[in-house]
């Protein structure tokens, strides 16, 4: 008997608001424990809530960008559950009436992968075990975040990671959240089970919670995708639960039995009136929606030619492809634009944080300067460089590193003579070269720079020297 995988994922995206939920509480990372809380937050009794409109805002726009429909009428309701991170013993979140649904995401491949709903709700706080003890942070607790539910469309590890690293990029790019899972701001809980192949009947699922980490993820999709295997090739049955996954041994374990809807009592939140949202608000996001990822790398590949390799390593930064647009659009060529970038400039920023931020001291406007020398051929790839790194560190404008002197192009007559002093320096080098032995030239090349201080037109002086060569 074989079997296939059916998947669904359940992703929790902390919204980038500067305040929480339901309060006026900060949202910021870090900050000492219990500092970022007040009554509201921590559910003291008489306190009320007040619904943040950006998280509205936010929300509808992740459905947009998802290919959903918003529900312009909307309420929120209250799912009741008892544990230490949730003072008041129950959460605000939705349930019969999401803000988003009936959406997509495609995977490269073309297959859309369906999102069921897109709702708001406030986060819980944090539980830290230590010594025997539990200890609880309440500063996330109240702090926004969407859940995003696909439909069961995912069939393979492959397919959960591309899928959340798409919907990453996007929630990205529309500025709704920053994703940094090592941070919590994207957590994913992963719904499994196995049906067998062909059948439209679907196994008893397993629901691996707080997955931080795309990698992890997979690992741990591949190890339940295999217990649960053993366990119905060898007669036995799939129990329901909800599971972690443990990175150090990269094997699953239960937490509790996985509970229903029935079990958290939702009910219409008594203390926050309907959401009613206008045509024209959900209109105005749509027109603001910007280029996303998939249109972008779209773009660059197919429109500027960029590589596929360079377009990866770029189109999932808005910063980075916000200033490489505005280079190109001075006049900077594409490729050397591109490759100073992924080259000079990455090398100073080396996480993914640094990356996001794009925070240098070189201007569209500087670069596209340096750019263009370096396309026209005044300068050559080396002084490009090294001229960038030395902007990168202080700022400074082209002209502070390159003077008109360094850009005077060498005369055809110079580079002529130039190019015969080389041979002549180096007389085997033609020997080699008639024998067969093409790549002999580059050593004719070093000659050429030197005696120009590089500023050579190489293409030019290669072709002389093949000329000089021949005869």
């Amino acid at each position: 008997m074989s079997y296939e995988m059916v998947c669904g994922i359940e992703t929790h995206i902390e919204l980038s608001t500067a305040t929480k939920i339901f309060c006026g509480c900060s949202t910021a990372f870090g900050g000492a424990p219990n500092t970022h809380c007040c009554p509201i937050c921590t559910g003291q009794p008489g306190a009320l809530p007040t619904l943040n409109e950006k998280v509205v805002e936010y929300a509808i726009t992740a459905g947009l960008a998802t290919n959903c429909k918003i529900n312009a009428v909307t309420h929120l309701d209250r799912k009741n559950y008892c544990y230490p991170d949730l003072p008041k013993a129950y959460q605000i979140s939705q349930y019969d009436k999401p803000l988003c649904e009936h959406g997509y995401i495609a995977l490269d491949s073309g297959k859309k992968i369906g999102i069921t709903r897109i709702h708001i709700e406030e986060d819980a706080g944090k539980l830290m075990h230590e010594g025997g003890f539990t200890f609880i942070d309440y500063n996330r607790g109240g702090v926004p975040l969407i859940e995003i539910v696909s439909e069961p469309d995912i069939s393979s590890p492959e397919e959960a990671r591309e899928y959340a690293e798409k919907l990453r990029l996007i929630m990205r790019a529309v500025g709704v959240s920053d994703c940094r899972m090592q941070e919590g701001s994207m957590r994913c809980d992963v719904n499994i089970s196995l049906k067998e192949k062909g059948s439209g009947a679907f196994g008893t699922r397993t629901e691996i919670k707080n997955m931080n980490s795309l990698s992890h993820m997979v690992k741990a999709l591949e190890y339940e995708y295999s217990r649960q295997e053993d366990i119905l090739k060898s007669g036995g049955k799939v129990e329901q639960a909800t599971l972690r996954f443990d990175e150090r041994t990269g094997e699953t374990y239960v937490m509790r039995t996985k509970e229903d809807a029935q079990d958290y009592r939702y009910f219409p939140e008594p203390d926050l009136l309907t959401v009613v949202i206008p045509q024209e608000k959900i209109d105005s996001l749509k027109a603001a929606l910007p280029e996303l990822p998939d249109a972008r790398y779209k773009r660059y590949t197919r429109d500027l030619g960029i590589n596929p390799h360079s377009a990866r390593l770029i189109y999932a930064y808005s910063n980075v492809c916000a200033f490489i647009d505005g280079v190109i659009a001075l006049g900077g060529g594409v490729k050397n634009t591109v490759n100073l970038t992924v080259g000079t400039i990455f090398s100073t920023l080396p996480s993914e944080g640094d990356k996001e931020e794009f925070a240098i001291k070189v201007t569209a406007g500087e670069m596209a300067k340096l750019v263009k020398l370096l396309d026209g051929g005044f300068i050559n790839v080396t002084m490009a460089q090294k001229t960038l790194a030395s902007m990168l560190a202080e700022g400074k404008a082209v002209e502070a590193y390159i003077s008109q002197s360094d850009t005077a192009k060498v005369d055809e007559g110079e580079l002529e003579k130039i190019c015969a002093d080389a041979l002549k320096a180096n007389p085997k080098v033609k020997e080699d070269f008639k024998a067969g032995k093409e790549k002999a030239i580059f050593a004719l090349f070093g000659y050429v720079k030197k005696q120009t201080g590089g500023r050579a037109d190489m293409r030019k002086a290669e072709e002389i020297l093949r000329k000089l060569l021949s005869e």
